[in-house]
Formats: structure tokens, C-alpha cells, sequence
């Protein structure tokens, strides 16, 4: 009776935690370049009731009885599927076409991560601009520096190319390289990329280190497109439908849980 309780109860908690990923998951449906997350589960150990042995006449008994102590969740996978592409009124939005991130240095110093394209130019030292992400964040170049442009620039007339390519127009209106790259970098293993606040990500042992697209010709490179931005892979109809499935699984734990109290209290009413 005890280990019913037990088990059921390490259900009800592995389906809180899937619940609480899939209402994250709705919940930033709208945010750019978020990528949805997945909760997985795996069986806790088996108590053994019985081994494999043989009956009063020495026929064997081929099978043993074990019976499981319940479940825990045992990881929560991103979901690096490409989103839709959204159009944005602003020049600085940028989407990421492929399986490249761009690069922003933190207020610590430390290089992150993130598919959201939401950037903008901020004036920086004497009067010079810097692009940076909507917290202020310098984007990364793809030498590994802030992207910083004299004040001799005008932002409105600045584009990126495909490749990008920081452009600006000659004396023709013909928009040149100004030799300087936006950051693009790809990891072996995205799925071992650690969430650092909301979009940014942090490379880790498990996500090997970051493979800058511009110096290593063995990837496929990645397209930036600008005006637009890169939306939620979050599907609003499958995540409603997997959160019907939690609840009901939640919901079985707990009949669980209340057959076996039932079954406990009948037993102690079993002396009366």
C-alpha cells in the first residue's frame, strides 16, 4: 500500500514538471526565437518480489515478479526547429534562416547565445554606435568583437547582407561592405545549450564549443534576413493537446493515491 502511495506520488510530481513546461512553452508562444521545450521521463528502479525458480515439481518458472517504485522526470529537451519568419517594421531585426546563433557579450563578460534577432544601434562612446540586443547587450562579430561603427555613419542607411555582411552605400547609393560581419556560430550539439533568462543560451561541456560559420568552411552556412524576425516553434494546438494528456495523467496519480488511502482504511476498519 505504502510504495502505491509512493509511486503515484512520483507520478503527480513528473507531471507537475510537464504541466509547468508545457504552460512555459504557451506562455512565450509569441516570443521571438524562442524554441519549445520537452519534458521526458524515465522508470525509476524495480523491487524484485520474486526470482526466477522453479515449481514443487522442478519445472522452471520462466519469468520473474518485479513490480516499479514510479517515475521521475529525467530531462527537459529544447527543440531546435526553425520557426516562421515574421516581418518587422524595424532595420534591425534580423532572422536566422539555418542552424547558426547569433552572439551577445553579457554585463560579465561571457559570450551568449540567441535566435532572437531584435537588435537595434545604440549610441555608444563619443557618439559612436554600437548594435546591441533590446537589453543592451553588444552583438558580437564574427572576430568575436562588439559591433562598433564611427559616428561618420548614418543607422538609417546601414542594411546587412545575406552573408552578414555590415553594408553602406557609396557615392553611387550602391550599399558596399564596410568590413565588419555579424557573429554567426553553430554547436555540434544545440541540445546541450543551457538556458541563461529568457532567449539566451550559455555553450557548455554538452554542447561542445562554439563553431564560428565564418571561419570553418565543414558547416552549412546560415542565412540572415533582415526585417523579420524569427517567431516561436511553440505549436499552440499540440502543446493544448499534450497538456490534456498531463492533466489526465495527473489526475489517474491521484485516483491512485485515493484507492490506496481507501484500501488502507478499509484494512484498519478490517479489526473493528
Amino acid at each position: 500500500m505504502v510504495r502505491s502511495l509512493w509511486s503515484a506520488a512520483t507520478g503527480m510530481n513528473a507531471q507537475q514538471t510537464n504541466v509547468d513546461t508545457i504552460a512555459n512553452n504557451l506562455a512565450n508562444v509569441n516570443s521571438a526565437g524562442y524554441k519549445a521545450q520537452k519534458a521526458q521521463f524515465k522508470s525509476l528502479l524495480y523491487q524484485t518480489l520474486q526470482t526466477t525458480t522453479t515449481t514443487a515439481n522442478g519445472d522452471p518458472k520462466p519469468t520473474t515478479s518485479q513490480v516499479g517504485l514510479g517515475v521521475r522526470t529525467s530531462s527537459i529537451n529544447n527543440i531546435y526547429t526553425q520557426g516562421s519568419l515574421l516581418e518587422a517594421s524595424s532595420d534591425t531585426a534580423f532572422a536566422i534562416e539555418g542552424d547558426g546563433f547569433f552572439a551577445v557579450q553579457g554585463e560579465d563578460g561571457e559570450t551568449y547565445y540567441t535566435r532572437n534577432g531584435d537588435f537595434t544601434w545604440a549610441l555608444g562612446n563619443n557618439n559612436g554606435m554600437t548594435l546591441t540586443n533590446q537589453d543592451g547587450l553588444p552583438v558580437l562579430s564574427a572576430a568575436g568583437r562588439p559591433i562598433t561603427l564611427n559616428r561618420t555613419y548614418i543607422a538609417s542607411r546601414l542594411s546587412i547582407s545575406q552573408d552578414g555582411d555590415v553594408m553602406y552605400p557609396d557615392g553611387d547609393n550602391n550599399p558596399q561592405p564596410i568590413g565588419i560581419k555579424i557573429g554567426v556560430y553553430q554547436f555540434s550539439n544545440p541540445g546541450g545549450l543551457e538556458r541563461h533568462g529568457d532567449t539566451l543560451l550559455i555553450a557548455t561541456g554538452a554542447s561542445g564549443n562554439a563553431i564560428n560559420e565564418n571561419t570553418n568552411a565543414n558547416v552549412q552556412k546560415s542565412r540572415i534576413i533582415q526585417g523579420y524576425l524569427e517567431g516561436s516553434n511553440v505549436s499552440v494546438a499540440d502543446e493544448m493537446v499534450n497538456l490534456i494528456v498531463a492533466q489526465r495523467a495527473y489526475e489517474m496519480n491521484s485516483k491512485a493515491i485515493t484507492t490506496s488511502d481507501t484500501m488502507m482504511e478499509t484494512a484498519n476498519n478490517l479489526k473493528r
